[in-house]
C-alpha cells in the first residue's frame, strides 16, 4: 500500500482525463440502472395489482375481449376440483365527454367474499349512519378505490357519467373499496348492473376459481380445459404478469443494451486515458522497475487505477440511475413511453442485488479499459523507457487486421441464430462482433486514410498527416470511443428513420377513408349498434361506410391474446399492406395474419388452420400476411361479412367513411357528431390520426434519442481526453516546433487537423460499422424482438451533417485540450533533453 499514492494519486493529477472516464462510466451505469429500476417497478406494481384482483383464486378462466357465455359459470362451479367460483365482467368504461376511462369490475358480491375478499365494497356512511345494508346490490351503485376517487375528483354520493354503446350512463358513487390501498384506478359494481347497463347480458370476461384443498392447480387446469369451448382458456393468476413481462422484455432489453453500449464507450475512455497516461509515465515506471518493482506488481497497480475509476463510476451511476428512474416515472411513466404499463403508478424500490451488479459492471468497465495499457507498461524494457522518455508512441503497430476481419465475418453466422425465448441473442452477438471488428481494424483504416491525404499544403497540414502516418496508434486511441458512439448513433438513426418511414407509409395504406368515426377504444365500453350504423350509412354526403369490429382470440393457453379485426377486405387482400399472399383460396373463409402471428405460430399463406370464433373452432385458410405495426402479439384480419355470418355479432367499433364526390368533410363530420350524445362519437381525419400516431412513435423512442445523445457526448469527451493527455506528453515536440519558427496558432491548427483526422477515422469507421449494425437491427433484432419488417431508409443528409459536425467539434476539442501544452513551458521543456 506504500505505492498507493504513486499510482492512485496519478488519477488526481490527471483530473480532466479521469473526470471524462468517470462521467462516461457513470452515465453508462446510470442509464442501465434507470431502465432496469423503472421496468422492475412497473412489473412489480402490475403484478401486485393482478395478485390483488386474483385474491385467493388458484386459477382463472379467460376468454376473448368480448367475453364468453355465462353458462360456463355453473358448469365450472359444479366441477369436483372447484371449491368456489367467482364470475367477473371487466369493462374499460370511457368517461363521457373525456379521454380517460375507468376499469370497472362487475362482480357477484356473494361469491366474491370467498374468492377475492379484498374487492368487497363498503357503502358510504350517510350523516353518521351506517350505509344501506344492500346498497352494494343497486344496479347503479359504483364503489371506487382511493386512487380512482383522487384521480376523478369525486366523493360519495356524486354521479359519474360513462359512455355505454353510443349513449350516456349515470352511475352513483356509493362507497369505497377498503381492501385496496394502492393508487390503482378501479371500480366495482354488481355484476347484474354491469351486464345490463353495458349491454353484456349473458357474457362474462373472467371466472376466478378457488380449488379444494389438496388439488394441484396444474392437474385441475388440464381437467377443466378439456370441458371448455374453443377460445376460452384456464390459466394461473400469475400468467398475465408473465405475459406482460414477456411483452415488454424485448423493449427493456434493447434499451439496456443501448445503455451497455454507453458503458462500453466509457471503457474505451478509460482505455484512452490509461494508454496515454502510460505514455507520459513511462520514465516513472522505468525508474520503479529499475529499483526493484516487479512486472506483476506494476500491472496490478495499473489495473487498480482503472478499477478505482470504474468502482467510483459504478457507485455514482447507481445513485444517478435511481434519480433518473424517478424522473422517468414522473415524465414517461412505467413503460418509458412505450405503452406497455399505461395507467400504473409504480413506486421505486431499492434492490441491493441489482445495484451491486451495476456497480460491478462499472468496475469491470474500468478494469477492461486499463487491461491493455497496463499490459503494455509492464512489458516495456526499463533501459529503453529511461532513454526514450515520455516521447514513446502509443500503439505504434498496425493493429490486427486478420483478427478484425475474422470477428467481422463472425457477425454473419451470428445473425442466423434463432431467438432464445423471444430475445435476439444472435443479433446482439452480431452487433458486438461488428463493434469489436471495427475497433480492431481502426489502425488499418487510419493507415489507409494517411496514404490518401495530400502531401502538400500548409506546414500544419503536412505535420498532421505525417503524424497520422508515423503513429496511427495515437489516432486509434482517440478514435476508439468515437467509433463506438458514432456506430450506435448511426445504427439507431438508420433503424428509427426506416421504422418511421415504414410506419408513415403503412398508415397511408390502412387509412384510405376520408373520415373515421369511433364510439370509443376497441377495449372500451362504446360501440356502434345496428341502428346507429344504418343512420351513419344513410347520412347525406356519405358514399360508403366500412364498419370495423375489434375483438381478441385466445389461441393457446398461457399466451397473450391475438387481436381480431373484422372489416370489409378485398377478395385478394389488395387493399392491405401485404408482404405475402396465397393463390386461390377455395370455399373456406379467408383470414390475413400479421407478420407477428406468422413468426409466433408458424402459419404460412395457403395453410388451413382452426381459429376459435363464438366458442367453436372454425376452419379458415390463411390468404396472406400483412404488415402491422400496432399489435406486437399478432393480429388476425377477416372480412366483416364472414365474421358476422360465423359469430352473429352485428356490433361495430369504428367506421371508415368515404365521402360522395364534392362533399365537404366538415359538413359530414358535424352531421356524424349530431347522431349521438355530446362526445359519444369521435370523428377524425386520416391526417390527424397519422400525426397522433407519429407523435406516439416519437415519444416511444424518446429514451433511445437520449441514449444516442449521451453516446455522442461520450465520444467527444474521448477525443478531448485523448488530446489533452497527448498534448501534455508532446510538450517537447511543441517546444522544438516553436524553436523552428512555428507560431502557437500554427501548432493549434496542427492540433485541430490532428483532432479532425482522429475523429474522421472514428466517424468513417463508425459510419461503416453503424450501417452494418443498422441492417442487423432492422433485419434481425427488430424482426425477432417485435416481429416487424420495415423498408430500409437511410437519412443521408442527416448523417452527413452529423459526421461533419462531429469532426468539427473534435477539432475544436483537440485545440482546447492542448492549449496549456502550447505555452511558454513547451519552449522551456526542450531544455530537459540538454
Amino acid at each position: 500500500m506504500r505505492l498507493a499514492p504513486v499510482f492512485l494519486g496519478s488519477l488526481a493529477r490527471r483530473r480532466m482525463a479521469t473526470l471524462f472516464s468517470l462521467v462516461a462510466i457513470v452515465l453508462g451505469v446510470a442509464l442501465g440502472m434507470a431502465v432496469q429500476a423503472v421496468h422492475e417497478a412497473a412489473l412489480s406494481e402490475f403484478g401486485r395489482g393482478l395478485r390483488t384482483l386474483a385474491g385467493q383464486a388458484d386459477l382463472q378462466v379467460l376468454g376473448p375481449r368480448g367475453g364468453f357465455d355465462e353458462a360456463l359459470y355453473p358448469l365450472l362451479a359444479a366441477a369436483p376440483e372447484v371449491a368456489d367460483a367467482s364470475p367477473v365482467v371487466e369493462i374499460d368504461a370511457r368517461l363521457a365527454g373525456r379521454e380517460d376511462s375507468l376499469s370497472i369490475q362487475g362482480v357477484d358480491l356473494f361469491s366474491l367474499a370467498r374468492v377475492t375478499p379484498r374487492l368487497l365494497p363498503r357503502a358510504a356512511d350517510d350523516g353518521g349512519r351506517e350505509g344501506e345494508r344492500f346498497g352494494a346490490l343497486a344496479d347503479d351503485a359504483l364503489f371506487l378505490t382511493e386512487g380512482a376517487r383522487k384521480a376523478l375528483g369525486v366523493k360519495a354520493g356524486e354521479v359519474l357519467h360513462f359512455q355505454a354503446g353510443s349513449g350516456r350512463l349515470a352511475l352513483r358513487v356509493a362507497g369505497d373499496l377498503p381492501g385496496l390501498d394502492d393508487e390503482r384506478r378501479l371500480a366495482v359494481m354488481d355484476i347484474a348492473g354491469a351486464q345490463w347497463h353495458f349491454e353484456r347480458l349473458g357474457r362474462l370476461t373472467r371466472i376466478d376459481l378457488r380449488l379444494h384443498d389438496g388439488v394441484a392447480p396444474d392437474a385441475a387446469r388440464a381437467a377443466l380445459q378439456a370441458r371448455l369451448p374453443a377460445g376460452v382458456v384456464v390459466t394461473l393468476p400469475e400468467g398475465a404478469e408473465d405475459e406482460a413481462a414477456n411483452l415488454s422484455r424485448a423493449y427493456r432489453v434493447n434499451l439496456t443494451l443501448l445503455a451497455a453500449i454507453a458503458l462500453l464507450t466509457g471503457g474505451f475512455l478509460v482505455f484512452s486515458a490509461q494508454a496515454l497516461s502510460v505514455v507520459r509515465r513511462r520514465t516513472e515506471f522505468a525508474f520503479l522497475r529499475a529499483v526493484g518493482l516487479a512486472r506483476r506488481t506494476l500491472f496490478g497497480w495499473l489495473l487498480a487505477e482503472g478499477a478505482a475509476v470504474g468502482l467510483a463510476g459504478g457507485v455514482l451511476g447507481v445513485a444517478l440511475g435511481h434519480a433518473l428512474a424517478w424522473g422517468a416515472l414522473a415524465v414517461l411513466g412505467g413503460d418509458l413511453g412505450a405503452g406497455y404499463f399505461s395507467g400504473l403508478s409504480p413506486r421505486l424500490q431499492f434492490q441491493p442485488g441489482v445495484s451491486a451488479l451495476y456497480v460491478l459492471l462499472g468496475m469491470l468497465a474500468g478494469l477492461a479499459g486499463a487491461w491493455l495499457p497496463a499490459r503494455e507498461a509492464a512489458t516495456v524494457s526499463p533501459a529503453r523507457a529511461l532513454k526514450a522518455g515520455d516521447e514513446a508512441s502509443v500503439g505504434g503497430g498496425r493493429g490486427h487486421p486478420r483478427l478484425g476481419l475474422a470477428v467481422l465475418a463472425a457477425s454473419l453466422p451470428a445473425c442466423l441464430i434463432p431467438p432464445l425465448e423471444g430475445l435476439p441473442l444472435g443479433g446482439y452477438l452480431a452487433v458486438a462482433c461488428l463493434l469489436a471488428g471495427g475497433v480492431l481494424l481502426l489502425p488499418v483504416l487510419a493507415a489507409v486514410l494517411a496514404r490518401l491525404l495530400p502531401r502538400g499544403g500548409p506546414v500544419s497540414a503536412r505535420l498532421a498527416a505525417a503524424r497520422l502516418s508515423a503513429a496511427p496508434g495515437h489516432a486509434v486511441v482517440a478514435a476508439a470511443g468515437v467509433l463506438t458512439s458514432v456506430a450506435l448513433a448511426v445504427a439507431m438513426a438508420i433503424m428509427v428513420a426506416s421504422f418511421r418511414d415504414s410506419v408513415d407509409q403503412w398508415l397511408g395504406q390502412i387509412l384510405p377513408a376520408d373520415l373515421y368515426v369511433r364510439a370509443g377504444r376497441a377495449s372500451g365500453s362504446g360501440h356502434l349498434d345496428e341502428t346507429l350504423q344504418a343512420r351513419i350509412a344513410a347520412l347525406p354526403g356519405v358514399g360508403q361506410v366500412d364498419f370495423i369490429r375489434h375483438d381478441t382470440l385466445r389461441l393457446t393457453p398461457g399466451q397473450p391474446p391475438v387481436a381480431l379485426i373484422a372489416r370489409p377486405v378485398a377478395a385478394d387482400g389488395s387493399d392491405l399492406p401485404l408482404v405475402a399472399r396465397a393463390g386461390a383460396a377455395g370455399t373456406l373463409p379467408r383470414i390475413w395474419i400479421s407478420e407477428a402471428l406468422q413468426d409466433l405460430r408458424g402459419w404460412q399463406p395457403g395453410q388451413q388452420v382452426d381459429v376459435p370464433l363464438a366458442g367453436r373452432r372454425v376452419s379458415v385458410v390463411v390468404a396472406g400476411v400483412w404488415r402491422d405495426y400496432a399489435r406486437q402479439t399478432g393480429a388476425v384480419m377477416m372480412d366483416l361479412a364472414d365474421y358476422r355470418r360465423l359469430t352473429g355479432d352485428r356490433l361495430a367499433n369504428d367506421g371508415a367513411v368515404h365521402l360522395a364526390p364534392g362533399v365537404r368533410a366538415d359538413d359530414v363530420a358535424d352531421a356524424l357528431a349530431s347522431l349521438a350524445g355530446p362526445g359519444a362519437l369521435e370523428i377524425a381525419r386520416p391526417g390527424e390520426i397519422r400525426a397522433i400516431s407519429l407523435r406516439i412513435f416519437d415519444r416511444s423512442f424518446a429514451v433511445t434519442y437520449l441514449l444516442e445523445a449521451v453516446a455522442v457526448v461520450i465520444g467527444l469527451a474521448g477525443v478531448a481526453a485523448s488530446f489533452a493527455a497527448l498534448a501534455a506528453a508532446r510538450r517537447r515536440e511543441f517546444g522544438m516546433l516553436r524553436h523552428l519558427g512555428l507560431t502557437r496558432r500554427q501548432i493549434g491548427t496542427m492540433l485541430a487537423r490532428e483532432g479532425a483526422l482522429a475523429a474522421g477515422v472514428g466517424v468513417l469507421g463508425g459510419m461503416l460499422v453503424g450501417g452494418a449494425i443498422g441492417l442487423v437491427l432492422i433485419e434481425v433484432v427488430n424482426r425477432q424482438s417485435f416481429h416487424w419488417s420495415m423498408d430500409l431508409h437511410v437519412p443521408w443528409l442527416s448523417l452527413l451533417l452529423f459526421g461533419t459536425g462531429l469532426v468539427a467539434l473534435a477539432a475544436v476539442a483537440a485545440v482546447l485540450a492542448g492549449r496549456q501544452a502550447m505555452g511558454q513551458s513547451a519552449v522551456l521543456a526542450v531544455r530537459e533533453d540538454w
